[in-house]
């Protein structure tokens, strides 16, 4: 038999319409499962900071989100530092990840994004060499200002 244009199109709309409800079911259900202190493991398609990040957890991971205002004439130099902490740091055991992001808003505007297995982790990162450069940017007065929290991880792919 012959098929128009037409026909076609609405012969794959009405199997994507019936594709669409079983697509969400599962979106939904894994995209933000809670993570159990038992059975939580993180699962991702991007490479993960270390081997160690793939196995099971005691307790639930500790994430550190830290704001930070970078002053103009200092941008150059803190991209550099900041792009080696970052690279270390996920290069440590016990980082499960390590992101640096931008503000669309405000160019000189940051936001990392740090996830660590547990605080003997964040204790570990805290002893290298690219941590320090942070802290020593930061005193030198490279900031403008530098806010950090602590949350533990809940819902987290």
């Amino acid at each position: 038999p012959h098929t128009t244009d037409a026909d076609d199109t609405k012969d794959t709309t009405m199997k994507l319409a019936t594709l669409l409800p079983s697509i969400f079911a599962v979106v939904s259900t894994s995209a933000f499962s809670p993570i159990s202190p038992t059975t939580s493991h993180l699962q991702s398609s991007r490479r993960p900071c270390s081997s160690s990040s793939s196995q099971l957890f005691a307790a639930m991971p500790i994430c550190i989100v830290v704001e930070a205002e970078i002053k103009e004439d200092r941008m150059d130099e803190f991209l550099d530092m900041i792009e080696k902490n970052a690279v270390g740091s996920r290069a440590e055991p016990g980082c499960i990840r390590f992101d640096v992001l931008q503000a669309e808003d405000q160019a000189n505007k940051f936001f990392f994004y740090e996830v660590y297995e547990d605080a003997a982790a964040i204790a570990h990162h805290k002893e290298q060499p690219h941590y320090a450069a942070w802290g020593t940017f930061k005193e030198s007065g490279g900031t403008i200002s530098s806010v950090s929290k602590k949350a533990s991880g809940k819902f987290m792919t």
